[in-house]
């Protein structure tokens, strides 16, 4: 395990447990920060990539993260001015690739410096800080049971646990599961949000296939909180096989599944894409994105080299019953950033072994699709998210 070593007010040496969720290595330069550290000097030695141990109140530590992120938010005029020309100047836009490879670069820069801001905390997750909250319960949600030492993590990783404790406890509505109350689907942290409905509405309605097969049953392939395997059974499958890798998002399925009272038509593996047997429907819905995750939580949005929706269109032919579908959900945003090509996964398709037998779109209806201040707003205009009916070509 990863330790943290800085020295106290006092001159020792001390060493506690290192956590972060992204899975950077602990900072080699740790200083001592409270409430009469600035803003100013926080900023500068956090960019130079000296990590900050706050020993102040612990609302003030919040105020200078939020003092952070609007020095990192802030535009100079001269830049402003910069950029304005650069944008009138169509030779010198980037292209949708560029931009999106800066904006995955400004993106990791913020996260450096802000990552910057640690707090401690005891064995028993408790942060021994003034006004500190009680975090227990969303740390054991994120870490697990309380661990036999004491610990540190970042500012920023705490509020990203303790946001997704509470969406946890709340749920997230989705109108694909019918009317409410039975209707909410109870993300964990590190498990993807079910927050864009229109994938769901389209596997709500896509036609299923007539296999003839007598216990009708279905593949959900990275099943993640569970919400496409209990549509699936919402719309009279008989039972569905859901898969995935991650303990979070399996545990996160089991439980939503049993909250809807669908935990004995659903089975909750551990596998690697595919489980065993055959089924009339295999569904998928891999990370949108062709690019390598900076952090195991990004593993949700970015699948390098393709390697989940390669691995689910080439090993989907020995999965289906004759007569059979899989369905592919995947957003076309990777096209207009220009990452993969319409003719490249076509070709992925044919390769396979697979034909196109028809396909259901819709366009997303999440706030950054109308966000012109959105570093990639032009490619999320046009993102169109389709649900692929395939099936084993004949030969």
């Amino acid at each position: 395990m990863n330790q943290i070593s800085w020295t106290d007010a006092e001159g020792q040496a001390v060493s506690a447990l290192w956590r972060s969720e992204r899975g950077t290595p602990p900072p080699k330069r740790v200083v001592l920060a409270d409430d009469s550290t600035s803003a100013d000097t926080a900023y500068r030695l956090a960019c130079e990539g000296t990590a900050l141990l706050w020993c102040g109140d612990f609302n003030n530590a919040r105020q200078l993260l939020q003092a952070l992120m609007r020095r990192l938010d802030k535009v100079s005029p001269a830049k402003e001015a910069k950029v304005a020309k650069a944008a009138k100047d169509v030779a010198a836009a980037p292209s949708p690739t560029e931009a999106f490879h800066r904006h995955r670069q400004a993106q990791a820069q913020r996260a450096r410096v802000l990552g910057a801001l640690l707090l401690p905390f005891a064995a028993d997750y408790s942060i021994p800080l003034r006004r500190a909250p009680d975090v227990r319960q969303a740390c054991i949600e994120a870490w697990g049971e309380e661990g036999a030492v004491a610990s540190v993590a970042s500012l920023r990783d705490l509020l990203g646990m303790t946001g997704a404790h509470e969406w946890r406890k709340k749920g997230v509505e989705v109108p694909a599961l019918g009317a409410a109350p039975h209707n909410r689907i109870h993300p964990y942290y590190g498990v993807f949000s079910p927050l864009r409905g229109e994938y769901l509405g389209l596997v709500a309605r896509a036609p299923l296939p007539k296999t003839g097969q007598v216990l009708y049953v279905a593949f959900d392939i990275g099943t993640g909180t569970g919400v496409l395997a209990a549509v699936l059974i919402r719309r009279q499958i008989d039972h569905v096989m859901a898969t995935d890798q991650d303990p979070r998002a399996l545990a996160c399925a089991q439980d939503n599944l049993t909250r809807l009272g669908l935990a004995a038509q659903v089975s909750v593996q551990n596998a690697d894409l595919f489980p065993e047997g055959r089924a009339s429907l295999v569904v998928c819905n891999p990370p949108w994105l062709p690019a390598r995750p900076s952090s195991p939580i990004e593993r949700a949005v970015y699948d390098e080299e393709s390697r989940m929706l390669l691995g689910y269109l080439n090993g989907l032919a020995a999965h289906l019953l004759p007569k059979g579908e899989g369905w592919l959900i995947l957003s076309d945003l990777a096209e207009h950033l220009g990452l993969r090509s319409r003719d490249a996964l076509l070709a992925a398709i044919a390769q396979a072994g697979l034909q196109v037998v028809g396909r259901l779109d819709a366009k997303p209806q999440h706030p950054k699709a109308t966000d012109p201040s959105d570093p990639l707003h032009a490619a999320r205009m046009a993102e169109v998210t389709s649900l692929w009916r395939l099936r084993v070509l004949k030969p």
